[in-house]
């Protein structure tokens, strides 16, 4: 297996993400940062989830000598105005899951590309529609150990997924990397997803 040079460091610790960009076809390197994600007064979400990927990015700039292009990226599960984040024990993500049956929620994924100093961002916003959950189900889940750690206590790429009843928008961007607004923003800058050499091969099959 041929191991090719990073093009960009990943502000992020989700294995999540790093699944997505490996399967982009982006070499990367990786390390979590740690900032202070608190909504701020009357802040509407879109612009808390763009605020906190910023933040990311200049955060992992500052904190090591990086010559690479910075990605980051920050999901936030919303049920209107409200912020469902990740359950810090049963009774939370128990609470979040009744909130969530039966009812359609959004959840919105910020990306941020910083590179030679400029910083760009893109949005993705997806409408999921949850059947309803009853109450041995949601502790069931629960008891799998999934929702823990999960914004809004839950994984679509899981068992969370057999509670999707419908979802418009990128089913990328509720795991936590939306392809699309990624691949604009690499593109942007030069970083190229798709290689010339996989473009010639499958021209040859």
């Amino acid at each position: 297996m041929t191991l090719h040079q990073p093009v960009l460091h990943l502000a992020s610790s989700s294995p999540r993400r790093r699944d997505i960009l490996t399967a982009m076809g982006v070499s990367f390197s990786h390390a979590g940062v740690d900032i202070d994600e608190t909504p701020a007064p009357a802040e509407a979400v879109a612009d808390m989830v763009q605020r906190v990927t910023r933040a990311k990015a200049l955060a992992a700039y500052h904190s090591g000598n990086f010559t690479l292009p910075i990605l980051a990226a920050d999901t936030v599960v919303a049920l209107g105005d409200r912020i469902l984040g990740k359950p810090a024990a049963k009774e939370q993500a128990l609470e979040m899951l009744a909130c969530l049956s039966g009812q359609a929620h959004q959840v919105l994924t910020a990306v941020a590309l910083l590179v030679a100093g400029q910083l760009r961002t893109a949005l993705s916003v997806t409408l999921v529609t949850f059947r309803k959950i009853g109450p041995d189900e949601a502790l069931a889940y629960w008891q799998s150990g999934e929702p823990q750690g999960k914004a809004g206590a839950y994984a679509i790429q899981g068992r969370g997924g057999i509670f999707v009843a419908s979802l418009s928008g990128s089913y990328s961007g509720v795991v936590g990397l939306p392809v699309f607004e990624t691949a604009l923003l690499l593109q942007a800058a030069n970083i190229d997803v798709l290689p010339q050499q996989i473009i010639g091969n499958a021209g040859r099959t």
